[in-house]
């Protein structure tokens, strides 16, 4: 890897789409996210049509501890602020910076996901299990797809940094760099339609 590559002055300014394959990859990538965004409503409406058919307990209200799921939002909203850092450094052509800043916004992310782990088993100890009731189902159905998709984008993060210190920042792995970005954006705004309509209408109740 050469330090031109890190110093910013050999790449093109908005390295990501300076090629047409770049932009190709983002606008294939908003149609993934459109995709996404049709799957992950179909949740929410389930959820939101299940909520109530609780037979035998346990309730979100019940259950539903705000301190520790709000702790999870400012982690994971941080690691958002973190990525649109590394977004920046890749605009100045900065390898260096955009590899610190990714790397921390996996370990906020790898953060996010022990506490819902920890949640989860916290949930189960309390009767709250899977096939417990259509809302158990509905709630960890939805909660654990988020979490799979914050999973992925963890590996795929660090497969990039991984990769860039062979391959340096070029027009080909900036386009790579951004649409993982703009994938860690989306996980986290659907963290905080989780956060609103799943624990903060779950704890005031029906």
């Amino acid at each position: 890897m050469s330090a031109h590559h890190e110093a910013g002055g050999a790449l093109p300014p908005h390295a990501e789409t300076a090629t047409l394959e770049g932009k190709n990859k983002v606008l294939g990538f908003w149609l993934f996210l459109g995709g996404e965004c049709v799957l992950f409503g179909m949740l929410f409406a389930s959820f939101i049509a299940l909520r109530n058919q609780v037979p035998d307990g346990p309730t979100g209200q019940e259950i539903f501890q705000l301190g520790l799921v709000a702790l999870s939002t400012f982690i994971l909203l941080t690691s958002s602020l973190t990525s649109v850092f590394g977004t920046m450094a890749l605009h100045r052509g900065d390898l260096k910076k955009l590899n610190m800043w990714m790397i921390i916004t996996v370990l906020l992310g790898l953060s996010f996901l022990a506490l819902e782990i920890y949640e989860f088993v916290h949930y189960v100890h309390e009767g709250h299990v899977f096939s417990k009731s259509a809302f158990a189902t509905s709630f960890y159905t939805l909660v654990g797809f988020h979490g799979a998709h914050v999973a992925f984008g963890i590996v795929w993060i660090t497969l990039l940094v991984i990769s860039s210190m062979k391959k340096g920042l070029t027009v080909v792995t900036a386009p790579k760099y951004y649409v993982a970005g703009l994938y860690w954006h989306f996980i986290d705004v659907v963290w905080v339609f989780i956060f609103t309509v799943v624990y903060l209408m779950g704890k005031v109740g029906p």
